[in-house]
């Protein structure tokens, strides 16, 4: 029975020691530059789709692109790559998608701690393996564009907008620079 025993202790500590070897051998610096290149396409593709709305229909309409494109293109990048993706914040505009895991707002805390500290949110990121995950997160600093729909005040059309398609949105009150979210990465290693 003894034997049996220290089999059995044995073999879950090499199955432990393999997986924390395992963990060990991610190659991060590949897994980092993956995540991203993937925020990358994720900007380089809503971008120039808000930027047409603005053009066209103002910021009320880039609202309404917004809602509809923005998961549209994590779900697509989703499926491309295997990797989850999503934007999250401290004040989310949507509830369902935005609102930050305690990861996520672990990390987002300490974003703007970085940032009070004089970073920029202009390269700030963040990366670790967590149970069995390699998550990354990228800030998203304020632009002078994200102030049509994300200062404080705000016109009425764009207030409007907001109300429709964001009944419980938070993501006001920003200024110029300041840190609003982050893309949120995570893929199984």
């Amino acid at each position: 029975m003894k034997i049996k025993a220290l089999s059995v202790v044995t073999s879950l500590f090499f199955c432990v020691a393999l997986s924390f070897g395992l963990h060990a051998d991610v190659n991060k610096k590949a897994l980092k530059a993956e995540a991203i290149s993937i925020v990358k396409k994720f900007g380089g593709t809503l971008k120039p789709q808000l930027g047409k709305a603005l053009k066209t229909g103002g910021p009320a309409h880039a609202i309404k692109v917004c809602s509809t494109q923005a998961p549209a293109i994590a779900e697509k990048l989703r499926n491309e790559t295997g990797w989850y993706v999503r934007r999250v914040s401290l004040k989310a505009r949507n509830n369902m998608s935005a609102t930050p895991d305690a990861w996520e707002a672990k990390v987002l805390k300490q974003f703007d701690e970085r940032q009070a500290r004089g970073e920029s949110a202009q390269k700030m990121a963040f990366a670790e393996v967590v149970n069995g995950k390699y998550r990354f997160m990228k800030a998203q600093g304020v632009e002078k564009v994200c102030l049509n729909c994300h200062a404080t005040k705000v016109n009425p059309e764009v207030e409007a907008a907001l109300k429709k398609h964001y009944p419980h949105d938070k993501a006001r009150g920003y200024t110029l620079g300041q840190i609003r979210g982050a893309f949120s990465l995570a893929r199984d290693i």
